[in-house]
């Protein structure tokens, strides 16, 4: 007979309370070792945008896709890379950090009519004060396109901005020529596709993350 002044046994199973605690904190475990949700890929006319990249070791996610069209002809696809999401112009200019406009031939197109196109397009997104600033750079990145001739369907050049090194382009994986310092030389560029007058407004409504055109 238990004396009367023993404490009361324990008793072996574990309270309500606790039972709770424990579940919360394996879910909170299991829930911290699930990778990060990845971003779904694009596909548009037969090419793939992969969902996530890495550049400068910094992760980036496919914002958006869009499609260059003249008449029915569809000369190439572009995504665009960002650190976060952006939805508007502003937002992608102001985001700090690397960023990539990919673009991924459809037809075969000469590299001079890129340039031409990349000239028009700064020429009408680009404050004449700007302008003076961007022309030996936008000649040193004329001859940079020119170099690469005849770009081929399933060709992929990659625009990267660098932060401290600027403007790097890359044809189907390879960066050919040295950075072209600036972000206000990248900012023009993306003003081409995404300015108040771009190349194709429904390529910009794309990568903005709307409908592909």
């Amino acid at each position: 007979m238990p004396s009367p002044h023993t404490p009361p046994a324990r008793s072996a199973l574990p309270s309500a309370t606790a039972l709770t605690t424990r579940r919360f904190m394996l879910a909170a475990l299991a829930t911290a070792a699930l990778p990060a949700r990845a971003t779904p890929p694009i596909t548009v006319e037969g090419t793939t945008f992969v969902g996530d990249v890495t550049l400068a070791d910094v992760p980036l996610q496919l914002n958006g896709v869009g499609l260059r069209a003249v008449a029915w002809v569809k000369g190439y696809a572009a995504g665009l890379y960002l650190p976060r999401r952006a939805t508007t112009t502003p937002q992608v200019l102001a985001l700090a950090g690397p960023k990539r406009l990919q673009l991924r031939m459809l037809v075969d197109v000469e590299a001079e009519e890129f340039v031409k196109a990349f000239h028009k397009g700064v020429s009408r997104n680009t404050p004449p004060a700007d302008a003076g600033r961007l022309a030996e750079r936008m000649l040193r990145f004329d001859t940079q396109v020119r170099t690469m001739g005849k770009l081929r369907k399933r060709d992929v050049v990659d625009l990267d901005f660098l932060p401290g090194r600027g403007l790097q382009m890359a044809r189907n994986g390879t960066a050919r020529f040295d950075a072209i310092p600036g972000d206000d030389l990248y900012a023009a560029l993306l003003r081409c596709f995404l300015g108040e007058r771009p190349a194709d407004p429904e390529m910009k409504t794309g990568l903005l993350g709307g409908p592909v055109g």
